[in-house]
């Protein structure tokens, strides 16, 4: 096939021998299986964003680090650079979390690199050798759902413990592969000391996998993994081989209204405080000569 102007770079420089074909083309990038040397690849080809699309985004990149002050200024500002900033800090997240959840253990394609924008990974495969299907596309025993959920729910403390949260996790993005379950697309991963939203999230990626297993394992209903592994996580007790148990007793006292503004307010104005330094020392460097 003609070879996509994303992959030309790669092709140049000999990392890639050959593109046999397109595999899926999404809002955020296009994946393409390639050739290099006797090993087929998958390689994920970024594309730009405009900025409409970085408002979708703001709820992930709460809590993660920019390399310096300017380029904080700037993603700050909105200007074309920070735009730029913020494009490749939302594709280095994704290389970066591959990289770690891998050598954790976790179930996910093993990067090859991240070169010119473009992403290698191995490629996940069926039984047969072609590309594995999504969780939503096949059709489990009894028996096969309770033990992938089990070893995605392995996979959600593992990535837990590293202070990361997939953000987007659902049978969209898990393959079945000849050994099972495997995770994918992960340039939303969420700080889970960093964002404010990172409970929610995580309990919608259990609750997402719990729906879908759920239709085969109707037990599964039941459970509240999401809830129980947040609760060891925020008490420093969640390790990568604990074993849960699914259930969790909720706190159903009153809620101290009164207390949560106060504690709203006291927050707001530390931001404030935050945010007037920021202010004065961005206008300090500004009139810099």
């Amino acid at each position: 096939m003609k070879i996509p102007k994303g992959l030309q770079p790669l092709v140049d420089d000999g990392l890639v021998d050959e593109v046999l074909l397109p595999l899926k083309s999404g809002k955020e990038a296009s994946v393409f299986v390639v050739r290099s040397g006797p090993n087929r690849l998958c390689a994920k080809v970024y594309k730009d964003m405009a900025q409409r699309s970085f408002k979708a985004r703001v709820q992930y990149q709460e809590g993660r680090n920019v390399r310096g002050s300017r380029q904080s200024r700037a993603i700050h500002r909105g200007s074309k650079f920070g735009r730029r900033e913020q494009e490749a800090v939302w594709k280095n997240t994704e290389v970066d979390a591959l990289y770690r959840l891998a050598a954790a253990g976790v179930s996910v394609p093993k990067p090859h690199g991240y070169f010119h924008g473009v992403l290698l990974m191995s490629m996940v495969t069926d039984e047969h050798g072609d590309p594995a299907p999504r969780l939503g596309e096949v059709e489990l025993t009894h028996a096969q759902a309770l033990d992938w959920h089990s070893r995605l729910m392995r996979d959600v403390v593992r990535m837990l413990c590293l202070g990361l949260i997939h953000g987007d996790l659902s049978e969209y993005n898990v393959l079945i592969e000849a050994a099972g379950p495997v995770i994918i697309d992960l340039p939303q991963v969420v700080s889970a000391a960093g964002n404010n939203a990172a409970r929610d999230m995580l309990l919608r990626d259990v609750h997402n996998l719990r729906a879908s297993f759920s239709r085969f394992a109707p037990e599964l209903m039941l459970t509240h993994y999401g809830e129980e592994m947040w609760a060891l996580f925020e008490a420093g007790a969640l390790t990568p081989d604990i074993e849960l148990t699914g259930t969790f007793v909720f706190d159903e006292s009153p809620a101290d209204v009164d207390a949560v503004l106060d504690a709203i307010e006291d927050a707001r104005q530390v931001a404030a405080i935050r945010q007037q330094g920021r202010d004065e020392a961005e206008a300090l460097h500004d009139g810099m000569p």
